[in-house]
């Protein structure tokens, strides 16, 4: 008689050298929602990073480089929160790469989170990262980064939905003359 088979574990996680997560996305452009979560992040975890994923084949209202910039403008005054750009790769390899075991999301509703639990899943499966879920400030449930470009695009405001600098560089980039 065989014993019975165990079933597989997950990978484990990278051993960090300090509470470390990754607050994967585009970031094209920041919201305050986006904001909200990174600096609920930061007094979680000694350090985050926020990493901005893209394709360099796919092009935004932004660049990489002005993303940066403007996450950094928004989150800049919190010590432990660094910013960097991955192209064309997998987050748990972005994970492994910085020395995080986890990474941090936000969930706006539960269409959010039927979206986002398959790829939690994989993510452990594929390298034991573990996602956790913060939910959206209920003031902020109703912005993303693509509304809130077709918003400016056809003159209407979204003052107090992106930090200052962002809505400057909306209004630069894609806004529409009121006059």
């Amino acid at each position: 008689m065989t014993p019975p088979e165990t079933p597989p574990h997950p990978p484990q996680p990278p051993q960090p050298t300090g509470r470390r997560c990754v607050c994967p996305g585009s970031y094209d452009p920041v919201t305050n929602g986006h904001v909200d979560v990174v600096t609920r992040a930061a007094a979680l975890f000694d350090e985050v990073v926020v990493a901005i994923l893209h394709n360099p084949a796919k092009q935004g209202a932004f660049t990489v480089p002005e993303r940066i910039g403007l996450i950094e403008d928004a989150v800049g005054h919190l010590g432990n929160v660094r910013v960097g750009a991955w192209a064309d790769t997998l987050v748990v390899d972005v994970c492994r790469e910085v020395g995080a075991g986890s990474m941090v999301k936000g969930l706006r509703s539960g269409t959010d989170y039927a979206y986002e639990l398959p790829m939690a899943h994989m993510n452990r499966h594929l390298s034991g990262v573990e996602t956790l879920f913060l939910a959206a400030d209920p003031t902020l449930t109703h912005v993303s980064s693509s509304l809130v470009k077709e918003v400016v695009r056809y003159g209407g405001d979204v003052a107090g939905l992106v930090p200052d600098a962002v809505l400057t560089a909306l209004h630069g980039r894609i806004g529409r003359d009121r006059g």
